[in-house]
């Protein structure tokens, strides 16, 4: 076979790349779902059928041809099938825009939705995204779970608000919603009127806010950490992650400050693998989010903890 399957426009060629695409992820089952992903996307985005691609899992075509991240997380996020229109309103919004959550535009909390307004049940399980940015992962993990989970997005970036409600209502999802709020002000008062229990809490790939004299706008703060405790419900879970080392010591030792309340969920399951320094090796969530996408394209370590509300018996 050659080396390389060459994408291009003229039928007769994507169908024996198809083919022969077919035939590798064949060879290789626990590719398959990836690579169906890769011809899906070839078909639908046809800015990438340009390129030439390797033969392989999707994953390696990827890392051969050293894509470019807006087309990694294109093709992560194939299975949403997500307008990139620029919406009138929002225009272009850069996910690593920064914000001081402090000014006095953030300062006022953010009143709690009419839940019943927002989701199908609100009964169910709520996992929330504090800093959802473009609202991708939250909308890709609510298509797996339409009718077991609710998600909730936090996010500090109005316009990226509205793309991710615009993207809601073209899916028709009724188990998926996104706020604008400043989580660490806010939490607790939105929090605290849901019906239903809070079972996951993550904040992934934070605002690192590199100056000292900056940390203070850090979203997480003792209040928020606090608040995100007491509202778990018991073996509920928060999930942390960043590819800035100095940021993710800093959140882990939030929460590895309350050992009687949480523990690292490798305690609990043991096939949840971490590196010698406690860092969990895998995302545990199934899909990546976009910040982690990029830095990973790049080279960058992820570091990730993941802890359980404690059960006493």
């Amino acid at each position: 076979m050659a080396s390389s399957l060459c994408f291009q426009l003229h039928t007769c060629s994507q169908l024996r790349c198809i083919a022969a695409a077919k035939a590798a992820a064949a060879a290789a089952p626990s590719s398959v779902a990836t690579a169906n992903r890769t011809l899906s996307l070839l078909v639908k985005r046809p800015f990438l059928q340009s390129f030439c691609l390797p033969s392989g899992s999707s994953a390696e075509l990827c890392e051969r041809q050293q894509l470019r991240s807006p087309e990694l997380v294109a093709l992560e996020y194939a299975d949403l099938n997500l307008s990139h229109k620029i919406f009138e309103d929002s225009g272009h919004v850069r996910i690593r825009q920064h914000v001081n959550p402090l000014s006095s535009s953030f300062s006022v909390p953010t009143p709690a939705p009419n839940w019943d307004e927002v989701f199908k049940d609100p009964t169910l399980p709520l996992m929330v995204d504090i800093g959802s940015g473009s609202g991708r992962f939250l909308l890709w993990l609510a298509k797996k779970h339409l009718d077991s989970r609710n998600f909730l997005g936090l996010e500090i970036r109005q316009k990226l608000v509205k793309r991710a409600d615009v993207w809601v209502k073209e899916l028709g999802f009724n188990n998926v919603h996104f706020m604008f709020a400043n989580a660490t002000i806010s939490f607790k008062q939105i929090i605290s009127s849901y019906p239903g229990p809070l079972m996951l809490v993550s904040i992934l790939c934070p605002d690192p806010h590199f100056k000292k004299r900056h940390h203070k706008r850090r979203v997480l703060q003792k209040p928020l950490v606090d608040s995100i405790i007491d509202s778990l419900m018991p073996g509920g879970q928060v999930f942390i992650q960043s590819d800035v080392l100095e940021v993710a010591v800093d959140m882990r030792l939030w929460f590895d400050s309350v050992p009687n309340v949480l523990k690292h969920v490798d305690v609990h399951d043991q096939s949840l693998l971490c590196d010698k320094d406690g860092w969990l090796l895998k995302n545990p969530m199934g899909i990546r989010t976009e910040r982690e996408i990029h830095a990973e394209s790049e080279g960058a370590n992820i570091y990730r903890r993941m802890y359980q509300k404690y059960v006493c018996i």
